[in-house]
Formats: C-alpha cells, sequence, structure tokens
C-alpha cells in the first residue's frame, strides 16, 4: 500500500483517487477550492464527476500539510496552472516523493511540457508522465482502460506501473517521454476539430480525415522535437485520438460541436468548462512556427479559434490544398536540422 495525494478535485483527479483507493492504497485528495470538498463531504459525490460515489475513507483536505511525506503526488490540475501551483506545493513535498503528471497541454511562450514544468518547480523529485486514452468518467467505474507512463529513468515508470495496474487498469512503459506528453496534448487541437465537423453536420468521412492527417501534424511535430515515431502509433497518439475525437464525455469535441453550430469560441469554452485543446491550439501554432513545420489544420484552427475565422472557409481552403501523395517519409530529427526543404515539403 502506497500513501498518494491527488492534487486537483475536477473530473479527472477524482477519477485517479477513486481509482487510486480501489488499487488499495490511502488516499488524499488537496484542493485549494474548499467548496469543492465540501459538495463531496455532504452528498458523497461531485458535481464534476456526476453519478460517481467518491469513497468516504479518501481523505480531503484544503490543507498543503496532507503532501508531505507521500509516495505519490499525482498532478491533476489543468495545464494552464500547473506551475503556479507546483511553486505552492514545491515546499511540502519529501524528496522521497514521485510525482506523476496526468496534466495534458504545453505552456504558453515557454513551450515547455508539463512535466519539464514539474521538474523546474520540483527539481529534486522524479516525474512520471501518465496519459493515455483514459475519460474520468469510465476510469472511476472500473471499464478496463490501458495508459502509458513514461520517465526519463524508467524505474520511476514501472514502480507507478506496478502501483496502479489492477484488473480495469493496464498501464505500459514507454521511455518516449516527449511523444506521449506532446500526443497527449496536440489530441485535444483535432477533437476540437472534429467537434466542429460535427457541428457542422458533416459525417463520418470527414472525422475520419480530421483524424488521420492530425495524427500526420502531431507526428510531424513531435520528431522535429525529438520524439519517437511510434509514439504516435500507440496510447498516446492514435489511442488517445481515437477516444477524445469521439466520445461526448470529451469537452474539447462538444466545444468543438457548439463552435462548428455557430457558437463564439469564448462562449463555447465558458459553456463547456476547461477545453485544453483551446490553450493548445494557440501554443501549438506558434511552436510549429518555431520549429518551420506545416500544421494546416492546426492552422487554419488557430485563425478559427483567435482570428475570427469562417468556419466553412478554413474548410475550403483545407481541401484546396495543392494535390500531394500520402505516403512521404517522416524525416528524422537530423534530418529535419540538416535538409532544406522548401515551405510544405514536409507534409
Amino acid at each position: 500500500m502506497a500513501e498518494i495525494t491527488i492534487l486537483g478535485s475536477g473530473a479527472f483527479g477524482l477519477a485517479l483517487a477513486v481509482m487510486s483507493r480501489n488499487a488499495g492504497h490511502q488516499v488524499t485528495v488537496w484542493s485549494k477550492f474548499p467548496e469543492e470538498l465540501d459538495e463531496i463531504r455532504k452528498t458523497g459525490e461531485s458535481s464534476k464527476l456526476p453519478g460517481v460515489k467518491i469513497p468516504a475513507d479518501i481523505l480531503l483536505s484544503s490543507d498543503k500539510n496532507c503532501i508531505t511525506d507521500k509516495d505519490v503526488v499525482i498532478c491533476g490540475i489543468p495545464s494552464s496552472f500547473v506551475r503556479s501551483v507546483a511553486a505552492e506545493v514545491a515546499p511540502f513535498l519529501s524528496e522521497k516523493t514521485v510525482i506523476v503528471c496526468t496534466s495534458k497541454g504545453l505552456e504558453k511562450d515557454s513551450f515547455k511540457r508539463m512535466s519539464e514544468v514539474l521538474t523546474e518547480e520540483c527539481p529534486h523529485n522524479p516525474v512520471v508522465v501518465l496519459t493515455g486514452p483514459s475519460h474520468a468518467e469510465e476510469l472511476s467505474i472500473g471499464i478496463p482502460t490501458t495508459v502509458a507512463v513514461a520517465c526519463k529513468d524508467v524505474q520511476y515508470a514501472e514502480y507507478i506501473q506496478d502501483l496502479f495496474t489492477t484488473g480495469t487498469l493496464r498501464l505500459y512503459v514507454n521511455a518516449d517521454v516527449t511523444g506521449c506528453e506532446l500526443g497527449g496534448a496536440m489530441k485535444n487541437i483535432i477533437a476540437l476539430g472534429c467537434g466542429i465537423s460535427d457541428g457542422l453536420g458533416f459525417g463520418d468521412n470527414t472525422k475520419a480525415a480530421v483524424m488521420t492527417r492530425g495524427i500526420h501534424e502531431i507526428t510531424l511535430l513531435g520528431m522535429a522535437m525529438g520524439a519517437e515515431l511510434d509514439t504516435f502509433a500507440g496510447l498516446t497518439g492514435i489511442g488517445d485520438l481515437i477516444v477524445t475525437c469521439t466520445s461526448m464525455h470529451s469537452r474539447n469535441r462538444r466545444a468543438g460541436i457548439l463552435i462548428g453550430q455557430g457558437v463564439s469560441p469564448e462562449e463555447a469554452v465558458r459553456q463547456v468548462g476547461t477545453v485544453e485543446g483551446y490553450y493548445c491550439t494557440d501554443v501549438a501554432y506558434h511552436l510549429a512556427k518555431a520549429k518551420g513545420v506545416e500544421m494546416p489544420i492546426t492552422t487554419e484552427l488557430y485563425h478559427l479559434l483567435y482570428e475570427n475565422g469562417d468556419v466553412r472557409e478554413s474548410m475550403r481552403k483545407l481541401m484546396g490544398r495543392p494535390n500531394r501523395h500520402e505516403c512521404e517519409h517522416y524525416m528524422t530529427l537530423e534530418q529535419l536540422n540538416d535538409v532544406s526543404r522548401a515551405p510544405g515539403d514536409e507534409y
């Protein structure tokens, strides 16, 4: 049995708490919002994860001392708040504590992945990334789920694998931290695009096109960042993409549907709540430009979300791009650095 604290009382944080408790561990949920914890104490449930009973033996606290001397601290905070929360809790962490990062996104301006942010703020603790196709609504009720765990030091990923593997949750170790995190962050962008397609009334053909060319974009950027090609064919690439693009559990897809129906991006985000793809689109667009990687779907989504673009015009532009071959070779990082190409040759 391990002693675990979950940072965050949102849907995924609570799902992780239930999952950890069901795996036989002693669990505490920390939140800086006491009213969210009070709701759970009074009703045994949370409006963030409706219909799921939160076991009474899961401890609830707004005191950062509940982080001290834990074996594992799991970060379930939205990506835009990871750095500020990490800075707050860092003084309370013990050096023995393994941090597990489940936040999916990229930091604005710095382009840093969430594990990099946590490592900067908590330099004395190993950081393991846990990511993959895992809706909170299903994870919390024991629906069979598989995810990946990644760490530069594989022994810590294997430790988390052993800690959380159960009859309904299976974890695979992956040494490609960069690829795992980029896949988990970037698929939210493509899910927004799939939602917009649904909102416009398009069909399965269109969604398949957006998903397939979307994973191509994700892979190109990932390899430019030093990730491994194979990672994007796995759980944190195509696996996470499928689950996020096709399910109504996905806030990114739901926000996209509203946008496709004519709701402004800002209002769609307000109605749905945390929409990681909205924020990640901004970061990924500028990151791709900095890396010289052409990402047409991401570019059009950026224009829609941040430049008041027209949805149907974006679709016309994507469908009207110059003809090309599908099976173009992915380039290694060395080739990307060494070979001079005209704009667009890599797509």
